[in-house]
């Protein structure tokens, strides 16, 4: 399956940001459509050591998110929501990868 994130560090997600207000009205709106959920935030997600392995000249521009223990991810099987997540929150990195698979055994873990 593929999966489309977008990483930021901690600071700006969970602190500067307003992430948690944006993905709690997300979580509403698809409760009342009885829709199940096709998001996540993830702190310190495991695929993004793999990930910056593979992309290196991509991820060269954030030099403060080379420490997974500093990033968060927003993680969804909707590219469109990325998309938009990328726009309105621009100092955050977007990518996506395919899960799972020899590398990334389940695309939704994170260390606490």
């Amino acid at each position: 399956m593929k999966y489309y994130f977008a990483l930021g560090s901690r600071e700006f997600l969970l602190e500067k940001e307003a992430v948690e207000e944006v993905i709690r009205e997300r979580a509403y709106y698809y409760q009342l459509k009885n829709k199940p959920a096709d998001f996540w935030i993830l702190p310190s997600p495991e695929f993004w050591n793999y990930y910056q392995s593979q992309n290196t000249k991509k991820t060269s521009e954030l030099e403060n998110l080379s420490d997974p223990k500093n990033c968060v991810a927003i993680v969804s099987t909707n590219k469109d929501f990325i998309c938009w997540i990328k726009l309105r929150y621009q100092n955050v990195l977007s990518g996506s990868f395919l899960a799972p698979n020899t590398a990334i055994k389940s695309p939704l873990l994170f260390r606490t």
